[in-house]
């Protein structure tokens, strides 16, 4: 799966003031990426607000990225759940021709024992047509998948290619990548642990801050896979700040705001999440204007 090496970045979806879809600036967002060397485009990932977009709006995501992205980069479509059923019906009747891979999470909520996670994978791995990438992600699952649950399931299915491991633990990491299998890829789902994860030997990041400053991003995750140390730590250090800032009053509040800057979309979102305060929003437009020149 070389084509989900480097950077790939987990797009917002825009909405108007009105809060419906806003698709004239989710096209904009989608030739931004492509045009600053995204090397592929997450689409209705947790950072899309896909909880909260009915079925209707979810086709409309899909129509509106396939034909802003017009096959430049490869596209992966969040596919997860806590009913694993409802993931396998999805995976079995909808037409995944567009995209590379599904991204599917680790059930949250009902909190399963690792051999449920392992249950509720092999199940999807049984239905999905198309290569899918684990999505381990306990802040927001409230359970870990533990390394050996994650080498079991890369180990029997071939069709399980990669993982985004977000837990934040660079050990735990580490230990899937010295005992994985050839060709599995360890994808960062971490933005601030992403370049010791691709120098330990993983394979770059599904990205927040890369969609704000893709230039930036996916030059550091550039050098780093090009173990050119030094510079990518550079970068690294110049967007350390800007990390921290989108994530200090929740995803996907901050790099809307961002947007907001940059002039590519309202900062508006959809309840239970509400923007940034006014002190967070200053300091992000201080390090726009820093980073992006």
């Amino acid at each position: 799966m070389h084509s989900l090496i480097g950077t790939g970045v987990a797009l917002i979806t825009p909405f108007k003031k009105d809060l419906s879809v806003d698709t004239e600036a989710l096209t904009k967002i989608v030739h931004y990426q492509i045009d600053n060397g995204i090397d592929y485009l997450v689409v209705l990932g947790t950072t899309a607000e896909t909880a909260t977009l009915t079925s209707e709006e979810k086709e409309l995501v899909i129509k509106t990225v396939v034909k802003a992205n017009n096959k430049k980069l490869p596209l992966v479509l969040g596919v997860g759940g806590n009913n694993t059923y409802q993931v396998v019906e999805e995976l079995k009747t909808r037409d995944l021709s567009d995209f590379t891979a599904v991204l599917s999470v680790s059930p949250y909520y009902n909190k399963p024992t690792q051999e449920g996670i392992y249950q509720h994978f092999k199940a999807i791995a049984e239905a999905s047509p198309i290569p899918i990438i684990l999505y381990n992600v306990p802040g927001r699952t409230a359970s870990n998948m533990l390394p050996s649950t994650v080498l079991r399931l890369a180990n029997e299915f071939k069709n399980i290619v990669a993982i985004k491991e977000a837990a934040g633990d660079i050990v735990q990491a580490m230990k899937l990548i010295q005992h994985k299998p050839e060709g599995f890829l360890v994808i960062s789902g971490d933005d601030m642990v992403t370049l010791p994860m691709v120098l330990a030997g993983g394979a770059g990041v599904i990205s927040v801050i890369g969609e704000g400053f893709p230039k930036q991003f996916s030059t550091m995750v550039r050098l780093g896979l090009e173990r050119k140390v030094d510079e990518a730590y550079q970068i690294h250090y110049q967007v350390a700040d800007a990390i921290d800032m989108i994530f200090e009053q929740g995803n996907p509040a901050g790099i809307k705001e961002i947007f907001h800057v940059l002039g590519l979309c309202e900062n508006t979102l959809r309840l239970p999440l509400v923007n940034v305060n006014e002190d967070l929003a200053n300091r992000i437009r201080q390090s726009v204007k820093k980073n992006v020149n």
